[in-house]
Formats: C-alpha cells, sequence, structure tokens
C-alpha cells in the first residue's frame, strides 16, 4: 500500500536511531530523474574502542570503499533522502522495507523476525559453500583436505557470489508469485545453460537443497566429456535422481522449459542462445554472465559521431561494443516483459567479466519510449545484435 513518502522515512529514521537494536541499512536503485553517488551502500554499526559507530560501505559500481561516522553524528536523513529507490533497515526485531516508484511514491513493507546484531568491526564474511563439502573436492575446487586450491580460489568466489545473488532473487520471485512455490511433487527446474565443468550447477543444487527447497537441476553443455565427467561425480555423490547433465547444444537441447535460467560465461553468442532459449521456454527468473562479446564489434563500422573518438582506440571499441551488447540485451528483456537489471556480481580483481544481467518474468508491457529508444540505437550504430532474431522481437 502506498505510504506517504514523508512517513516511511520517519520511519525509517527513528528505526535507525535506535543502535542498540539496528542491524544493517542498505541503500540502492535510483529514483526517476535523480542521481544518486553510488550504485550501492551498505549501512551498520559497530563496536570501536566501547562506542557504537556507523560504518559506511559506499560502492560505485567498482570499487567498496568504506568509512566510520559517529552515531551521534550520523545523519540519516541525509542517507534516506539521498534519492535511492530501494531502502532497507533491519533490526532485531524485524525489517522494515521502502520501494519508491516511479511516481514518487513510497510501497512500505515491514517484516516480522528475529535478527541477529553483530557488532564486530572486521567481521569475516561468512561462507554459503563450506570449503569441504564433498562436491567442491569432487569438482576440483577443493583438496582432498577439504581446503580451496589457490589456482581455483576466483573460481570458488565466483560460485560463492552468484549463489549470494540468486537465493534472495529467487525468494523474492517466489514470494511475489512470479515464481510458484517448490513442492516435493513439483520441485523448482533449474537450467544451467552452458555448465561446462559444472562448479556452478553442483554449487546451486548443493545449497538449495542444504536450505530444503526441492529442486531439480539440469546442466547442458554439448562436450559429450563433461557429460560423462559430470554424470560421475552426480553418481558419486548419491544426488543423480535430482540433478541431471546433457550433451547438447543451448540451441537444439531437447529441454523444454525450466523455472530459473542460469549461464555463468557462456562465451559470445552462446550467451544470447541462453537468453533466447530461457525466454522461448518461459523461464521466470533468469540470471546470466556474460562472456567475450564480439558480435556486435564485428559490427562497429559506421559509428554515429561523435562516439568515433571512443571506437578509435581498439581496446576502448572492444569495451564500448561489451556494454553495448549487454545493454540490448536488458534492453531485449525488458521489451519481452521481464524487469530487468545489470549489476556486478563479483569484483573485478577476480574476474574481467563480471556483469551479470538479472532478470524476472513480470509481463509488465514496455513503455513505447523504451521501444523507440531501443530502435533509435540500432538504427544510429547500424547494427543488428544477435539476440533480437533469436527471440524474433518485432516492433
Amino acid at each position: 500500500m502506498a505510504t506517504e513518502l514523508e512517513a516511511a522515512f520517519n520511519s525509517a529514521a527513528q528505526l535507525i536511531s535506535d543502535t542498540s537494536k539496528l542491524v544493517r541499512i542498505v541503500l540502492s536503485g535510483r529514483r526517476r530523474n535523480m542521481t544518486v553517488p553510488f550504485e550501492r551502500i551498505d549501512i551498520r554499526p559497530v563496536l570501536i574502542k566501547g562506542a557504537i559507530t556507523l560504518q559506511i560501505a559506499q560502492n560505485d559500481g567498482r570499487v567498496t570503499t568504506t568509512k566510520n561516522i559517529e552515531a551521534k553524528d550520523f545523519d540519516s536523513s541525509s542517507y534516506l533522502e539521498m534519492g535511492y529507490a530501494n531502502i532497507l533497515v533491519e533490526h532485531t526485531s524485524g525489517a522494515l522495507t521502502i520501494r519508491i516508484t516511479k511516481k514518487g511514491e513510497a510501497q512500505v513493507h515491514e517484516e516480522k523476525g528475529v535478527r541477529e546484531q553483530n557488532l564486530e568491526h572486521d567481521r569475516k564474511k561468512s561462507r554459503l559453500l563450506d570449503a569441504s563439502d564433498p562436491f567442491l573436492i569432487e569438482v576440483g575446487i577443493s583438496d582432498s583436505q577439504g581446503r580451496v586450491k589457490p589456482t581455483k580460489a576466483d573460481k570458488y568466489l565466483q560460485v560463492e557470489e552468484f549463489l549470494r545473488l540468486l537465493v534472495p532473487t529467487l525468494n523474492a520471485a517466489i514470494e511475489a508469485k512470479q515464481i510458484a512455490k517448490p513442492t516435493a511433487d513439483k520441485p523448482l527446474v533449474i537450467a544451467d545453460l552452458g555448465c561446462g565443468s559444472a562448479y556452478l550447477t553442483f554449487a546451486v543444487h548443493q545449497y538449495l537443497k542444504s536450505i530444503d527447497m526441492p529442486v531439480h537441476v539440469i546442466g547442458i553443455d554439448i562436450r559429450p566429456e563433461s557429460l560423462k565427467r559430470n554424470n560421475e561425480i552426480a553418481k558419486k555423490l548419491k544426488i543423480e535422481k535430482s540433478i541431471e547433465f546433457r550433451a547438447e547444444a543451448i540451441d537444439q537441447t531437447s529441454l523444454t522449459s525450466c523455472d530459473v535460467a542460469i549461464a555463468l560465461h557462456a562465451c559470445d553468442t552462446a550467451t544470447d542462445d541462453a537468453i533466447a532459449w530461457a525466454v522461448t521456454g518461459g523461464a521466470k527468473l533468469l540470471l546470466i554472465a556474460p562472456c567475450c562479446q564480439h558480435d556486435l564489434q564485428t559490427q562497429m563500422s559506421q559509428v554515429p559521431e561523435p562516439w568515433n573518438i571512443l571506437t578509435k582506440h581498439g581496446l576502448m571499441k572492444e569495451r564500448l561494443g561489451d556494454l553495448m551488447t549487454d545493454a540490448l540485451r536488458a534492453q531485449i528483456l525488458k521489451l519481452l516483459g521481464y524487469r530487468t537489471e545489470v549489476i556486478e556480481f563479483i569484483g573485478g580483481e577476480h574476474t574481467p567479466r563480471n556483469i551479470m544481467i538479472r532478470a524476472v518474468l513480470t509481463n509488465a508491457k514496455a513503455d513505447s519510449k523504451d521501444a523507440e529508444t531501443y530502435k533509435k540505437m540500432l538504427s544510429d550504430w547500424q547494427i543488428d545484435p544477435a539476440l533480437a532474431s533469436r527471440v524474433n522481437l518485432i516492433i
């Protein structure tokens, strides 16, 4: 239910003021026609030299900077009114969520439930995946002693952070009834498209099983050797009833549908194949981390002014092509009825391919302006994104 924005901010400020119960504050998203200084801000109370201090972590999409402000000097109003569209205030008795709509109205949701306040200053990040989990040993991320191999540390963190994005997004979609609540008779069907060595496939299966979510996970990869290896691991772990693998091309797979489609670093237009298959199969949630976007780069020959100042440099042309490819993928999904976001899923120090497209099917009709902007970009640059033809987009 819409609530007066000022009243919503007052409720949030009141909760924030009680640092004895405050767990954390998260500011994200951008209100319409407003700019924000950071992509996301996380705030939590910490204990420093016997006094409560607010630790503020500010992420600009590339790096996170942290600063501490004494609780008595913290002005919550300045942060609440900074222009963020999503505000979360968690306290020891529950949580307050404020979502500000395009019309500037506040949609407020209050949740009851016990939360733990952690005041440790240098808190270690808890891991979703225990390094000694048998599946991590079997797929080669951990050694026989249950320790992450130094050469696989980046892969371990990529899978870990992928899960951190998947689980809350999945729970939110189930709560909003965008995805049916999984049951033993009708488990959640997840397709990992271009699964390769199946690090992510096994991780998703094992973690969701550990939180008692009924799932059936299918890993699809064209290589027969991957099929053989992954099936052997599934049998060894005794999970072959709820996880399976198929040696098929993404665009020719015998699988016809799923609830959730995921793809981690499917190369070049294989990402478009994954998105197109997911859309055609009616997937309700997509989490796609693209890789090696070359399709548009080869088409960028007629560059509109003044963009040639960028494209005359090969490295910058390549990066611009990457960004344009993923921006157009996100726009196409929006035109097809998905709510889309392009986010960073892990720091660039672990992999340069750290963008993720997150899309939830809402069937909301896209604004005519969105279609016109899309068409103008294609016209100005004389480009034809691979995904458009794969989904038969007509606007």
